[in-house]
């Protein structure tokens, strides 16, 4: 399976700067760049060696294609070269989206096309947000720079040069109360601090939102919300399921993202669950609990909902788990 990586942010703020350094490390070998041409030049002329079509090998040894459309065909026909050995091998695929997409949809391509659910699997998103411009795109405007920052697994802060001190921790701070379950970075930090690490790194929560075991805590930033929700003990992981299905159904254009860590077996391995969206992606089990100690752990980022909404609707699914008997295996 081919990891997927979606760079995405407001336009201009810094997302071809991030993704050529990215791809100046050996580390990066093998990587494949989808580049969305809409509003923005990818990466700069003189990093490119054309090949046939729109397929072009970079200095690195990466490859670069410009995509207008669809992004499905484009890796499917990327994933064909290199079993022709007309390309290097991919090691993973960097989807560089304009700064007007919402990252949803190319996560909905991702996980719908059939043939593609078999090559390739979510590598996580990161957001580059603008120490300048980016605060008055995220906090005065209620569109799409909070659906990128919602969905982020990493948030890279780029231009902090020209930025103050004061303000860069102000942003940093209001960035992690709108995703508190994203990694925050800089964008010239070490590269192991700006690729999406997988669920080994689920961030522990902020000193100002511990919830208590059996506790809910939400709070509210310029119309964006969290909610998070702790328990002790296995879940009915079938009717955790249904549940949560029928909420994303219900509300997905709302709940910007959900992220947790369960237990779904008294005493086993926590079982980690992500979605964006209305998406969710394949549950992945963890080797050990990331904070030590047994215990469900939810949180929700949402806007234009009632925070009691989620919260009684996960009791009442909670009461008929412990009522269903979970099943066996």
């Amino acid at each position: 399976m081919i990891p997927v990586i979606v760079l995405t942010g407001q336009l201009g703020a810094g997302k071809t700067t991030l993704l050529q350094r990215l791809l100046a490390s050996p580390a990066m070998a093998g990587t494949a760049v989808l580049v969305n041409e809409f509003g923005e030049i990818g990466l700069d002329h003189e990093l490119l060696t054309p090949l046939e079509g729109e397929v072009t090998l970079l200095r690195s040894g990466c490859i670069c294609c410009t995509v207008r459309d669809d992004i499905a065909g484009a890796i499917r026909d990327l994933i064909d070269r290199a079993a022709r050995g007309q390309i290097p091998a991919l090691a993973r695929i960097v989807i560089e989206t304009t700064g007007l997409a919402d990252p949803f949809p190319v996560l909905s391509t991702l996980s719908a096309d059939p043939v593609l659910r078999s090559q390739v699997a979510p590598g996580g998103v990161i957001t580059v947000v603008d120490a300048i411009n980016g605060p008055g795109a995220l906090f005065d405007d209620h569109g799409m720079a909070r659906r990128q920052v919602a969905a982020a697994d990493v948030i890279a802060l780029a231009k902090r040069d020209l930025s103050g001190p004061e303000t860069t921790k102000r942003t940093l701070d209001r960035l992690h109360r709108l995703n508190p379950v994203a990694q925050l970075s800089f964008a010239d930090a070490p590269l192991h601090r700006l690729l999406p690490q997988g669920p080994r790194d689920w961030p522990a929560p902020p000193p100002d939102s511990v919830v208590p075991i059996t506790g809910h805590h939400h709070h509210e930033l310029d119309g964006i919300r969290t909610l998070t929700i702790a328990r002790p003990g296995a879940i009915n992981w079938t009717a955790f399921g249904l549940w949560l299905t029928a909420l994303l159904q219900r509300h997905g254009d709302r709940i910007h993202r959900v992220k947790g860590v369960l237990e779904v077996e008294q005493g086993g391995p926590p079982v980690l669950v992500n979605g964006v969206g209305y998406l969710v992606h394949p549950p992945q089990h963890l080797a050990a609990w990331p904070e030590g100690v047994p215990h469900t752990r939810l949180v929700f980022i949402f806007e234009g909902l009632d925070p009691d909404l989620i919260r009684r609707s996960f009791e009442a699914f909670d009461r008929l788990g412990h009522a269903v008997a979970p099943l066996p295996g």
